[in-house]
């Protein structure tokens, strides 16, 4: 988000966007305000931006929703979604090996 924000905006976008998650049948799972940081290249004339991390469930029209309210939004520099799977991994089981024949 853009560096001028103070951390109450900051704050108040984060638990706008929450409350459109909610309120779309959405589900937050976590969020993290890692405050204002250097970026790793200028974006427009911005040399630091405001990070927020949101992790959430949500359907994919909810998913492009998002994604439109953040490129549109006057505040956010730059934003990233990235859909993950929740996958429950099962342990491989061994399978005992026939002994070796010898000759």
């Amino acid at each position: 988000m853009k560096p001028a924000l103070s951390d109450p905006e900051v704050a108040e976008w984060v638990e706008r966007t929450k409350q459109v998650i909610a309120g779309e049948g959405g589900e937050v799972v976590n969020h993290e305000i890692w405050g204002r940081r250097k970026l790793t290249h200028l974006i427009g004339k911005a040399r630091e931006g405001v990070y927020a991390y949101l992790k959430y469930r949500a359907s994919p029209a909810l998913l492009r929703k998002l994604s439109h309210n953040f490129s549109v939004a006057g505040d956010v520099l730059r934003n990233m979604t990235v859909v993950a799977q929740d996958r429950k991994y099962k342990a491989k089981e061994k399978k005992p090996k026939a002994p070796a024949q010898v000759s």
